[in-house]
């Protein structure tokens, strides 16, 4: 085992060639500071602090798959290891600095990664500024 948490968020994060610093920053403060859990209203209005919880962050470059010609994806908008590397540690950095406990799988290995998805929300975000 590598990485588990209890109550959270489990974090996919691609990176491109385009981001930087400032998209790892933002992509972990929308990270901490969204409001997807749900009060005593039953209304999503709790960020993970407010109700104690944690991040797996685990980097997936195949986010970046296009599909757009023939039936082997691509990923050369991927970025290069060590450029995804540091901005997923940066990220992680990012979310810690926030007070939100951080787990993490292993870059650059095969990993099984297993989750329980309490509720209907899936969330992509995207740091782009374009």
């Amino acid at each position: 085992m590598i990485g588990a948490i209890d109550r959270g968020l489990v974090a996919l994060v691609g990176v491109g060639h385009d981001d930087d610093a400032a998209a790892a920053d933002r992509l972990a403060e929308t990270i901490a500071h969204l409001r997807i859990f749900t009060d005593e209203a039953g209304k999503m209005n709790l960020a993970l602090g407010d109700v104690g919880g944690a991040v797996l962050v685990v980097s997936q470059f195949t986010l970046f798959a296009d599909t757009s010609r023939g039936r082997r994806p691509s990923f050369t908008a991927a970025a290069a290891p060590d450029h995804a590397e540091a901005l997923v540690e940066r990220v992680v950095s990012a979310l810690a600095g926030f007070g939100i406990p951080v787990e993490t799988g292993r870059f650059r290995a095969h990993m099984a990664v297993s989750l329980v998805n309490d509720g209907p929300v899936t969330i992509v975000v995207d740091t782009a500024t374009g």
